[in-house]
């Protein structure tokens, strides 16, 4: 995993408030769900050319 990944673990464990903990999760659902669809999109456009 990034460093960076791995500090963000260790913010949400140690530091992050109840509130920073439900923001950073709604982030984190909201690009992993962004992420989802681009990568149905592309496999999707992949069995198209096939």
């Amino acid at each position: 995993m990034p460093k960076s990944v791995k500090k963000a673990v260790r913010y949400i464990r140690q530091d992050a408030s109840l509130e920073q903990l439900q923001i950073i999760k709604m982030l984190i659902n909201k690009t992993i769900d962004n992420r989802k669809v681009e990568l149905n999109r592309y496999v999707n456009s992949r069995k198209l050319e096939e």
